[in-house]
């Protein structure tokens, strides 16, 4: 149910086991606006984007838009942190490596490397914080961004094993007498039809906003009340700014995208070491380095239209080819302006911005909800109560404060921490200037956590709803907590991990089975 990264990387890969699949998709093969409508919904909590554009509703979904940026959880992010509550996972990040590997392979990236050694093959030097202080990483991008695209899944129509439905929107999951396992699924459509569909094992990938409505309101598998808790983004704001010092010499080291000598694009971040998240109690939130305007500022023409391009035309296939086209040209010059046009944009008086991509500590008040109002197929609109916690903010304070001594320690110059990191009274904040995602990064994460027990998340360490046996569950929703990294990369990875399962259980079962007839 869904046909995003999750879902179509999870199609793929069960076909190759010759098992039967359906794929779902809400939407048609490009955006048709009375279904995207149907992600509507009210906002209560701390200032989103409107919820009826967080996500796309069409095969392929919100990778339609996506920027290609990939990166792997830290293995400190799958462990259990004291300082930070509810964290943990049931898998080990050693677990997750073999399908990390296949999904790079998928989407062309390069080996996974250590940070140490990739620094040289960039041609830049790494810089010099103390040991056990702040560190450096990087983010990859892959050139595929369009393989779940309908254009691009032809494996999949052509496929014998595979079979696509459009206009399938699932408006409620059947259970059989006792809620421990799936009967069927009731779909729809705005047009007026619906089915009921029935199958051996069924998968929720439809991100992390539609998976947890849809289990709300088929009342599946919340006996303890975890589903949609713990909601995760990816938030943005400024963690402070350059005041003064050698512009230049950071520039050099920590600006912008960057090709290794395969042609491999990366972009560095700073984030905290593992020995100072202990040591501070702190999240492993990370940022990057960029010429901003000052926050008062107005915005200026061209950053005003390409903000404009990106939000303000509907994401129809002309639309998105206009603004990829746009994006790629973009980037390509600002690849080959390097550090200078920072340099010249800070001579011109913006500021040399640290620009904040934080994880958020897991917040069981932090949720999706149902609202009171409902859509055109009569199911209850998701209602988002997003919420942020003293240790989100703590965890920027102490890595700007850090990140400022670094660099009076190196003789680089001053940095100051933004102001709103010491008002009591601001949790979080941001402005439309820092980014053209200036809230978060459409990351919607947690609100079907993987965990050991009902008691404390939604899914098991196989991604199986705990307590309903016949009921899996893709993609970052599943998410125990969230990292500093993009989530498509770890979508990918969690999928073929369950494909794996799947295929074993399947196996398992038909060999049952012909010892029996036997």
């Amino acid at each position: 149910m869904g046909s995003g990264a999750a879902g179509i990387t999870l199609a793929r890969q069960l076909a190759r086991s010759g098992l039967q699949i359906l794929l779902l998709e809400s939407g048609g093969i490009d955006f048709e606006a009375d279904i995207q409508a149907l992600a509507d919904g009210p906002s209560i909590g701390h200032d989103y984007y409107p919820l009826v554009d967080a996500r796309l509703r069409f095969f392929g979904g919100t990778t339609a838009i996506w920027g290609g940026r990939c990166a792997e959880f830290n293995p400190i992010d799958l462990e259990r942190r004291d300082w930070v509550p509810h964290s943990g996972w049931p898998i080990s990040h050693g677990d997750l490596l073999p399908y990390y590997d296949h999904a790079r392979t998928l989407l062309g990236l390069p080996p996974r490397q250590l940070t140490a050694a990739l620094w040289p093959r960039l041609g830049r030097t790494m810089p010099g914080f103390a040991k056990d202080s702040l560190t450096t990483d990087f983010w990859q991008f892959t050139s595929q961004t369009e393989q779940f695209t309908l254009r691009k899944c032809g494996d999949l129509v052509e496929s014998g094993s595979v079979r696509i439905l459009l206009h399938a929107t699932v408006t409620a999951i059947n259970t059989e007498y006792g809620n421990n396992a799936i009967e069927s699924i009731t779909v729809g459509d705005v047009t007026g039809y619906n089915a009921t569909i029935k199958a051996k094992q069924y998968i929720l990938a439809a991100g992390g906003i539609e998976n947890a409505r849809l289990m709300l309101a088929s009342n599946i598998g919340n006996n303890h009340d975890q589903v949609g808790r713990y909601f995760m983004e990816h938030p943005h704001a400024r963690g402070g700014r350059m005041a003064e010092g050698r512009f230049w010499q950071l520039l050099k080291m920590l600006h912008g995208r960057m090709r290794d000598d395969k042609g491999h694009m990366h972009a560095p971040l700073i984030r905290p070491s593992a020995a100072m998240q202990k040591r501070e109690g702190i999240l492993n939130s990370a940022f990057s380095l960029a010429a901003r305007q000052a926050p008062q500022a107005n915005m200026v023409a061209p950053v005003k239209a390409y903000n404009g391009l990106k939000h303000a035309l509907a994401p129809t296939k002309t639309n998105r080819s206009l603004w990829l086209n746009v994006k790629k040209v973009m980037t390509r010059f600002n690849e080959m302006a390097g550090p200078l046009r920072p340099r010249a944009l800070t001579a011109m008086g913006w500021d040399l911005t640290a620009i904040m991509r934080a994880e958020q500590a897991p917040n069981p008040d932090s949720r999706v909800k149902l609202a009171q109002q409902r859509d055109a197929l009569g199911m209850p609109l998701t209602e988002l109560d997003w919420r942020f916690s003293e240790l989100d903010k703590h965890s920027v304070k102490v890595m700007m404060q850090e990140f400022a001594t670094q660099l009076e320690l190196m003789g680089i110059g001053r940095f100051d921490p933004a102001p709103w990191l010491d008002e009591a009274a601001t949790l979080w904040t941001t402005d439309p200037l820092i980014s053209a995602h200036a809230k978060g990064g459409y990351h919607h994460m947690g609100t079907t956590r993987m965990s050991g027990s009902p008691r404390t998340g939604v899914v098991d360490a196989d991604c199986r709803v705990h307590g309903v046996h016949n009921l899996y569950i893709a993609g970052s929703s599943v998410f125990a907590t969230s990292g500093w990294a993009n989530p498509t990369l770890g979508i990918m990875a969690l999928s073929l991990r369950l494909a794996d399962h799947l295929t074993d259980k399947n196996t398992k079962q038909t060999q049952q089975l012909s010892m029996v007839k036997a």
